[in-house]
């Protein structure tokens, strides 16, 4: 069975800081992971393909990404950043395609989580973007946390031909044990069709070091109960996960997690869904 990660990192510190690494609980992250220290983690645990994703709001980090890209067999699609609310945002995303490795580029993402205003995405200028984005055949990944939720819900609905992936299934509060109001707004947002789901981030924002199989079970039903499992998929979130379990456990949770599936269905969130949706 094709196992997809649709969704990890790498950084090197030396070309540029990761500012959000100084926050607390951090430290081990603060190094540089690479495709390369990636690779045979990926390979036990019969990853074929990835989906690196940005990490800053740099414009200089995409092009590298796709670079990165083109010359390591193993990552398949990229999801960037650009200014969604720069004016000629159409001309900047067909020039990153024009770049080495730009048919690499499957998506934009923003930092929306950082953002203040809990509306964010509601703004026209953004609005303005994301309809660039949606005009250039792109997808738009959703890194927000469980409150900005509703936003994510109004903005998807006024752009049906775009493509929502949410990361990290909105950040749940695992750790907390709750599954209110953060259920009722990803069912919201999975009722629109053009949505789809990262079974992604969940063993980072569970309890530190006492986390179970069983804390996360609950979040993972939620969401294929919301999304289904051709649109749902899996993603590490490497090198983050690290914080909380290996790379391979954290596959090995996820297989876990989708085990009442049919073989079919199991198949789509370990890669089918990722592959289609990211035109991999």
């Amino acid at each position: 069975m094709t196992v997809v990660d649709a969704h990890h990192h790498v950084w090197d510190l030396s070309v540029r800081d990761q500012p959000w690494l100084t926050a607390p609980g951090l430290g081990p992250l603060r190094r540089n992971f690479t495709v390369a220290d990636l690779a045979p983690h990926a390979h036990a645990a019969a990853v074929t393909r990835t989906v690196l994703v940005q990490t800053v709001t740099v414009p200089e980090e995409t092009p590298e990404f796709l670079a990165l890209a083109a010359d390591h067999e193993l990552v398949a699609g990229v999801v960037g950043w650009a200014d969604l609310t720069r004016p000629d945002l159409a001309d900047e995303l067909a020039r990153l395609r024009e770049l080495p490795g730009g048919r690499y580029l499957k998506g934009i993402r923003h930092q929306v989580q950082d953002e203040p205003d809990p509306e964010w995405l509601l703004r026209p200028d953004v609005q303005r973007g994301l309809a660039a984005v949606a005009a250039a055949g792109l997808r738009f990944d959703l890194v927000v946390r469980h409150h900005q939720l509703p936003a994510c819900v109004r903005a998807a609905a006024r752009h049906p031909g775009l493509t929502f992936v949410l990361d990290h299934l909105g950040k749940p509060p695992v750790a907390h044990g709750h599954l209110e109001p953060w259920a009722t707004a990803l069912r919201d947002l999975a009722a629109l069709p053009h949505t789809v789901g990262k079974l992604s981030g969940l063993v980072t924002e569970a309890a530190p070091g006492t986390w179970s199989v069983d804390d996360l079970r609950p979040y993972a039903e939620v969401a294929l109960e919301a999304f289904g499992p051709h649109r749902l998929m899996f993603g590490s979130d490497w090198p983050v996960c690290t914080l909380a379990a290996t790379y391979g456990e954290v596959v090995d949770v996820t297989r876990q997690l989708i085990d009442q599936l049919a073989d079919g269905e199991r198949a789509a969130v370990l890669g089918v869904t990722a592959t289609r949706v990211y035109g991999l």
